[in-house]
């Protein structure tokens, strides 16, 4: 009874809603070097001003958005860039608002994280005209790839771990970290969220956005996620139109999966991009429309380091 009282006023002075909620800045420092990259800034509609590297690729190879999880940035996707580079794509690796280097004091789940994605796409389109775009949007990234008014103006999907309602996200944390009682504390953490950063749990719901998609998508998910469970990821698969696949990754939690199984991470995202990066890019066609029009192009470049 003592530890559930505590927990009850922890929650209620609002600890658990500032730490769940709390951005992530961190000093990047300089773009590694044989990447060839430059570091851009551009604005998003979020308000944010977003940060991050660009990499060039071999003309007509492609384009990749790596889009990272919730209190990471960049870095973490360093290690996908470095293996995309090396097929000749060219990479985006943006970090999210409050994220990184980008502006901003807190997270939203997706919210506002979706205009950071529908920006970044629309960038990668301005640098790399004509090229066919994919995104990999990894826990946190993968719902900012579907919580937008309109679809992600890509031609191809990767999804990781992505959580189907912020309800059952928020269950699941609280029950992997503090047992039973993280269960029945998980609404009264959901119901903060509007008052502390401006969001309503209606709005992070990627399950009732994820059948809008129309174009190819890989989803994977750890078989052994207590974040989120198969049966949720299950749930997600099955709202997607075709074409589409599921990988289940024998084993993972809510991790890394590149780390977790690199090579068969390299096997299926490169034979899915090689497959699903051909013909006329849906993206140029959304940027010919229009679509990306409010969203600016490259406010800086820097030099590349060699």
């Amino acid at each position: 009874m003592m530890l559930l009282s505590s927990l009850g006023v922890l929650t209620s002075c609002g600890v658990v809603t500032r730490a769940f909620t709390a951005g992530s800045p961190h000093t990047i420092g300089p773009a590694p070097a044989g990447l060839g990259a430059v570091e851009v800034a551009f604005p998003s509609r979020s308000g944010s001003q977003l940060r991050g590297w660009f990499v060039p690729g071999r003309p007509g190879a492609g384009a990749v958005l790596l889009l990272h999880g919730v209190h990471a940035n960049r870095l973490a996707m360093l290690p996908r860039a470095r293996f995309l580079h090396a097929l000749g794509y060219a990479v985006l690796m943006p970090d999210f608002r409050a994220h990184g280097e980008s502006s901003g004091n807190q997270t939203t789940f997706g919210a506002l994280e979706a205009k950071d994605a529908h920006a970044a796409a629309c960038l990668l389109h301005t640098l790399t005209p004509h090229e066919r775009v994919a995104a990999i949007g990894v826990s946190l990234g993968g719902a900012a790839a579907l919580l937008g008014k309109q679809p992600l103006p890509v031609d191809a999907l990767v999804l990781e771990s992505v959580y189907p309602t912020i309800d059952q996200a928020a269950k699941n944390r609280l029950r992997a970290w503090l047992g039973p009682i993280g269960s029945w504390l998980a609404p009264s953490l959901v119901r903060s969220l509007e008052p502390a950063v401006g969001v309503r749990p209606a709005e992070l719901r990627p399950i009732d956005h994820i059948a809008d998609v129309r174009v190819p998508v890989l989803m994977a998910a750890g078989s052994a996620d207590p974040y989120t469970p198969m049966d949720e990821s299950e749930a997600l698969f099955e709202r997607l139109a075709p074409p589409k696949e599921l990988w289940v990754v024998d084993g993972a939690t809510h991790e890394d999966l590149y780390d977790y199984a690199p090579a068969e991470y390299q096997r299926r995202i490169s034979a899915f991009l090689e497959r699903t990066l051909g013909g006329v890019s849906n993206g140029a066609a959304a940027l010919a429309a229009g679509d990306c029009a409010p969203d600016m192009a490259a406010e800086s470049t820097r030099r590349p380091n060699d």
